[in-house]
């Protein structure tokens, strides 16, 4: 049975401490679930369930957010939730959840989703302690440490990390100001007297950055830095390693946003007139090395190829989440993707949109879709690294 993606959308993306900073995340996230259904005037009492990827679930995060999402969205009391902690690949997992279900022939309407206010709950906050069964097999690092791993083991140099940031920047400005995010971006509603500054708004530009008050409806992604530049990227230090070559401006930031996925059976689809976007075809997962924790990327995306009977060639459009520039540019190397540098991330990408955690498997999938869109293609594929060493892809067909 075929699980249908029917719509994608996200909510803009808020810098950290920035626009959407005000909101809490089931707020946030209830905003963009009803964005989600209003489009195609569906009753939400026919979503069987929401699947809420979501990383740091304490605080305001916890209480299983998807759930109270739900219920902060106005739903009846009859559509379930859960909430799903795969780390950075959690609403992609979602995705797969949620796809699977229907392919199983279990739920007909679900939406997957995901959701990370890094503002206002950090990230990390809600780890402790981690076993001495698990420290005596492996050495267990963070991540931007693997990613200095990565690159020295893959012989990526500096200027390569800092020349693939800057262009990440220019592809999702360029993207921004051409309407392409415009059909996956659900506005949200700020409450009275919210805001702050609009560092990308138009007057602010013409007033030499001077602060100006935010709108009450935000709707334009606020992490990609025009400003930016080599000189600007070289000149910052490394944050892992004193000698090292990842720095905070060729590592994804640290945002706000939200995202959600309607997916749909069959029938479904023909009960309530909806007309499907994509389909998801198939999807893989990946165990690697904890020390070295983000090389995995490959070895998901080449078992959903797989499963699909596919190759790399037939991928017309290919995301691969950019936790660090280095994982980026090791997948690249390891698939022989060189040559083919407009296809990857072809709109920017964690680096410059910035990576709200547990929403940004959602998130890429409602870019890949609107760009397969975009270019009359039919296949694309999204693949994202995760802490402690695994990695999950799911290849998707446009319809």
């Amino acid at each position: 049975m075929d699980a249908f993606i029917v719509d994608a959308v996200r909510s803009p993306i808020g810098r950290k401490n920035g626009t959407l900073s005000v909101l809490r995340g089931d707020d946030l996230a209830a905003q963009v679930l009803n964005g989600l259904v209003s489009r195609h005037d569906i009753d939400p009492l026919e979503i069987e369930d929401v699947q809420m990827g979501c990383v740091t679930q304490i605080g305001e995060q916890g209480w299983n957010v998807g759930r109270m999402a739900v219920m902060a969205a106005g739903w009846p009391v009859e559509v379930s939730a859960t909430t799903v902690d795969r780390q950075c690949g959690s609403s992609m997992q979602t995705n797969f959840n949620a796809a699977a279900a229907v392919m199983a022939g279990q739920l007909d309407l679900v939406v997957s989703a995901g959701v990370e206010m890094m503002s206002r709950v950090p990230m990390g906050s809600n780890g402790g302690s981690i076993s001495e069964r698990v420290t005596d097999r492996f050495e267990i690092v963070m991540q931007g440490t693997s990613a200095e791993l990565l690159a020295e083991e893959w012989g990526l140099s500096r200027e390569e990390l800092d020349a693939f940031s800057l262009e990440s920047h220019r592809r999702a400005i360029a993207a921004s100001d051409s309407g392409r995010f415009d059909r996956e971006i659900v506005p949200i509603e700020l409450p009275d007297g919210a805001g702050g500054p609009t560092p990308h708004s138009v007057e602010s530009t013409q007033s030499g950055g001077a602060a100006v008050a935010a709108p009450a409806v935000f709707a334009v992604d606020e992490a990609p830095r025009r400003e930016t530049s080599a000189e600007a990227l070289a000149a910052l230090k490394p944050a892992f390693r004193p000698d090292g070559v990842v720095t905070a401006g060729n590592s994804s930031q640290i945002v706000d946003g939200s995202a959600a996925v309607l997916i749909a059976s069959a029938a479904a689809v023909d009960r309530l007139g909806l007309r499907p976007r994509a389909r998801f075809v198939s999807f893989g997962l990946a165990g690697v090395d904890p020390t070295r924790m983000l090389h995995g990327n490959p070895q998901a995306m080449e078992k959903a190829l797989a499963k699909a009977g596919l190759t790399m060639d037939d991928m017309s459009v290919i995301e691969v989440n950019e936790a660090f520039a280095s994982v980026v540019l090791q997948t690249v190397k390891d698939l022989r993707l060189e040559e083919r540098m407009d296809d990857v991330n072809p709109n920017g990408g964690g680096i410059s949109l910035g990576h709200p955690l547990g929403a940004t498997g959602a998130r890429i999938t409602s870019t890949l879709v609107s760009e397969l869109e975009r270019r009359n293609a039919r296949y694309g594929i999204a693949s994202m690294c995760v802490g402690f060493g695994m990695a999950i892809a799911g290849v998707v067909e446009r319809v």
